[in-house]
């Protein structure tokens, strides 16, 4: 890996996204406007405000599921128009690529985790007992899960509807299981179980450990499950540079 080769591959995804502000503009403006939808529907129901129990599951969850979906499809087209056999055949490794990738969208991450923290914050008035920044980096680790997620499942796609049918395989069972609906600990047992190996749990956790805190700190055991996705995510970045196919076909 050469920290040139992987400076170039990000500057390159970069001019890419330049050139495309509508998928930037959707990236940013939809986890926040289905959060903002999910308030006002909820709105007219008496009690809490809604956002106080599932806003943070929600900002671990969109923002992750958005970039997985991206991820997957930008990489599976570099690699049907040829792009990706051409960098390949460059002084450009493998772990360059998928690292200039996630470096790359790591700048949308910041845009989209902070236009949702935002709204559910700012706008709609979710209680955060934690500092607010708190927030932002914890959003940032469940983005970067989800680039990771996508790089490293594009390889088993042939298509781009191949790799957005990995939604409801792979993102379907976390939104389920992580919490963001049943606390984990009103699931069955088994299903608790299961919940403890999927990576978003512990976004899922490390955001409500932050709605949690006070005066100014998060939850304890808050920073060891942000540790924990960002370990899963190096690791499936890890495992990608293995999967990642010069070719289609």
């Amino acid at each position: 890996m050469s920290p040139r080769a992987t400076a170039a591959v990000a500057r390159r995804v970069l001019r890419q996204l330049r050139r495309d502000p509508r998928t930037v503009a959707l990236l940013v403006v939809v986890p926040s406007a289905l959060v903002a939808l999910l308030w006002w529907v909820y709105s007219a129901r008496p009690g809490p405000n809604m956002l106080d129990s599932m806003g943070p599951a929600l900002i671990a969850f969109l923002p992750s599921t958005m970039m997985f979906i991206v991820t997957s499809v930008t990489m599976l087209r570099e690699r049907t128009f040829g792009t990706l056999e051409r960098m390949l055949a460059m002084p450009t490794g493998k772990a360059d690529i998928l690292l200039g990738y996630a470096l790359a969208l790591a700048l949308v991450c910041v845009l989209q985790a902070g236009a949702v923290i935002a709204v559910a914050v700012y706008a709609l008035g979710m209680e955060v007992g934690g500092p607010t920044w708190a927030l932002l980096v914890v959003a940032l680790a469940d983005s970067f899960l989800g680039t990771a997620l996508g790089l490293a499942l594009s390889a088993l796609a042939r298509t781009e509807f191949q790799a957005v049918q990995f939604m409801p395989a792979l993102v379907a069972p976390q939104l389920v299981l992580s919490g963001v609906f049943v606390p984990r600990d009103a699931m069955p047992p088994v299903a608790e179980a299961v919940s403890t190996v999927l990576p978003l749990t512990y976004g899922v956790e490390a955001m409500q450990g932050v709605q949690a805190g006070a005066a100014g700190r998060v939850a304890s055991g808050t920073w060891g499950d942000v540790g924990i996705v960002v370990g899963i995510a190096v690791g499936v970045l890890l495992l990608g540079t293995l999967t990642l196919r010069r070719r289609t076909a």
